[in-house]
């Protein structure tokens, strides 16, 4: 009876519907939040208090679908994704009214709106190739951060004199820069310093060519291809889950069966020679 609960709930979390109403109760839900924002009548409360029950409940049925049809339960609450879906669900229980804890989840409850990643496989895709970039990142962001101190302490020490709000000091200095990198205005500070020293747009041209394309472009590529790295894993989990070969699989037979096939033909043309001999 277990097995057949199972399955119908495994058939049940693969059915593309209930992905579908997974997601517009998600909608619903962030929906739901930004309309508490707003002042509401009497009856705009309940309705929103209704919906809340409603987004929980779901919410908690849908995660024990997922954990029911699960093939390895023992291993569903070593997933990052699961853990946090669970967290949500768990303190979304809470009740918000007279409650020391409402604070707490009424916060929750916003982040319910991030369940839409742990939903979306694309979405999840970008969540992890992103943390997983993060090592990469940090000597791209080491390398940016040295560029950006020399940068701030020549800046600070030969226009100080020329605007001080803008490079009175090191940290300031810095303040500017990131606003030079993402292009706010930054012809302005250029011209400002143009007056004085003429020269100076070889200053800013060459920072913004370091930090705007070079460093960007090294970002890009760094989270582009563990982007792809991901996208290859989901693609062999589903052709696992689903027993569809995968083309390293069929590159991996093919290879099998050229190597029998030569042994066979290396065993044939032994079996002929040692007729010839006798």
């Amino acid at each position: 009876m277990y097995e057949n609960i199972k399955y119908k709930l495994n058939t049940l979390k693969n059915n593309k519907a209930f992905e579908l109403s997974v997601v517009a109760v998600i909608i619903i839900s962030a929906l739901e939040i930004g309309a508490k924002t707003f002042p509401l009548s009497s009856g705009a409360i309940t309705v929103t208090h209704l919906l809340d029950i409603f987004i929980t409940l779901f919410f908690l049925f849908e995660l024990a679908v997922r954990f029911i049809a699960d093939d390895d339960k023992k291993r569903f609450f070593t997933k990052g994704w699961n853990i946090f879906d669970t967290l949500v669900v768990a303190i979304s229980l809470i009740p918000i009214n007279d409650s020391e804890m409402a604070l707490l989840a009424r916060l929750v409850r916003v982040f319910r709106v991030l369940r839409m990643v742990s939903v979306v496989p694309e979405l999840r895709i970008l969540i992890n190739s992103l943390l997983k970039a993060m090592p990469q990142l940090g000597y791209v962001i080491l390398l940016m951060f040295i560029i950006f101190y020399i940068y701030a302490a020549i800046g600070s020490f030969v226009f100080k004199d020329i605007n001080p709000k803008l490079w009175g000091d090191i940290a300031i200095s810095m303040l500017t820069l990131f606003r030079i990198m993402t292009f706010e205005d930054w012809t302005d500070i250029q011209y400002e310093t143009m007056e004085v020293y003429p020269m100076s747009w070889i200053f800013y041209l060459t920072f913004i060519f370091f930090t705007a394309f070079a460093f960007l472009n090294m970002v890009i590529g760094i989270v582009v291809n563990v982007m792809e790295d991901e996208r290859s894993k989901l693609r062999k989990e589903k052709a696992d889950a689903q027993n569809v070969p995968t083309i390293a699989d069929l590159h991996n037979e093919i290879q099998q069966l050229k190597a029998l096939i030569v042994q066979q033909q290396r065993n044939a043309v032994d079996t002929v020679q040692k007729d010839h001999s006798a």
